[in-house]
């Protein structure tokens, strides 16, 4: 089994480990409390979907038989897949897997574990829940053997993040001004989302080594926007606005437009408020109907796989509030939707992570045409 670089030696404790616990990322934001929140404003409405459809033949399976995949993306023209649980990384070549490498110092939990993975240039960046109850992010040094991926030097990016059995976000990605955006969950500590010295509830930016950039919103500060539950999808259109899509508690799930220094008012609000301290979503769903994870965007449109929704929500860019819907409950769970580098959409099926009733073959990942989608 491939070996990675082993991470830094836990705490003496679990409990020391959290409490040291955030201390790398939490004390950088304690120093840096003051200042204000950028304005940003947009309107909220409940989504105005109808059902799309499309042909089964327009839906390949280009990998069954996976364990609670997570991510999925490329480097170069390798996809490299994420699993929770297992920790492992994922070469798909052709109709087999290979392992990359198993991720050490992951602890599965709940939903923590191997998450969101993010390239830039010869780098692989992850994030995950470590064994000493904390969340990391981390990147390796890609290389290749003839096709195939091979991870070398471990590097820490971000460290000690606030972690627990839900709401770890986990989602990265890199920015088309090339930072490190990193969704971090309230962990349940809903208070934290509205307290800009925790990086619990936070879109956080850095740059892809986890320093601050000097253009963040608060000066020396990694955070981003605040105030979320948890997120676990962002992407961008093509004029650079960038979008998250955010798990809401018992009422509304949500898709935002991200604005530096911007509250999006968990735990004061939940959904569409109209109260101006707060942004509000530019779309909203009954949590049984979305349950939102994985973002991408493509052609114009917001690709939203939906967990508990057990769909694919396509929004428009142009008209946000608006949206088709796909695969409802045709596939079960899907965990995430990327572009690959042919422009199809590859969706990522989540029904062996303990919340679904899995299908023969599961977990998969599904190839279609956005042009199929109709």
């Amino acid at each position: 089994m491939p070996q990675l670089p082993q991470p830094d030696a836990a705490g003496p404790t679990r409990r020391a480990a959290v409490a040291a616990g955030a201390a790398s990322v939490v004390g950088l934001l304690a120093a840096c409390s003051g200042g204000s929140g950028g304005s940003a404003g947009a309107s909220s409405r409940s989504g105005a979907s109808s059902s799309g459809t499309v042909p089964q033949t327009a839906v390949t399976d280009v990998a069954t038989g996976l364990r609670a995949p997570w991510s999925v993306v490329w480097a170069g023209a390798a996809p490299l897949l994420s699993q929770r649980d297992d920790a492992r990384i994922l070469q798909l070549d052709g109709d087999r897997t290979r392992e990359v490498a198993t991720v050490p110092g992951v602890g599965h939990g709940g939903e923590g574990g191997l998450l969101g993975m993010a390239v830039r240039d010869d780098r692989l960046t992850v994030y995950y829940t470590g064994t000493d109850d904390a969340n990391h992010v981390v990147s390796y040094a890609i290389s290749k053997s003839g096709s195939q991926v091979r991870l070398g030097d471990r590097k820490v990016v971000l460290e000690r993040l606030p972690a627990a059995g839900i709401h770890n976000g986990g989602r990265i990605a890199f920015g088309p001004d090339g930072m490190l955006y990193v969704a971090v969950g309230d962990t349940s500590d809903q208070q934290a989302a509205q307290d800009r010295t925790k990086p619990a509830g936070k879109i956080l930016r850095v740059t892809p080594t986890g320093q601050v950039p000097p253009d963040n919103p608060f000066p020396g500060s990694p955070v981003w926007s605040l105030g979320h539950r948890n997120v676990q999808g962002m992407a961008w259109a093509a004029d650079r606005t960038m979008f998250a899509a955010e798990f809401g508690a018992n009422a509304w799930d949500e898709l935002n437009v991200i604005r530096r220094g911007a509250n999006y008012g968990w735990p004061v609000h939940e959904g569409r408020a109209s109260d101006p301290p707060y942004v509000d979503p530019v779309q909203q769903w009954p949590t049984s109907q979305a349950s939102p994870s994985g973002i991408a965007i493509t052609g114009g449109t917001i690709y939203i796989a939906c967990l508990g929704g057990r769909r694919l929500r396509a929004v428009p860019v142009a008209s946000p509030g608006t949206g088709r819907e796909y695969f409802v409950g045709r596939y079960g769970r899907l965990r995430d939707v990327a572009v690959a580098p042919d422009g199809a959409l590859w969706v990522l099926t989540n029904n062996t992570d303990g919340r679904g009733a899995p299908n023969p073959g599961d977990d998969r990942i599904l190839r279609v045409e956005p042009s199929a989608l109709r």
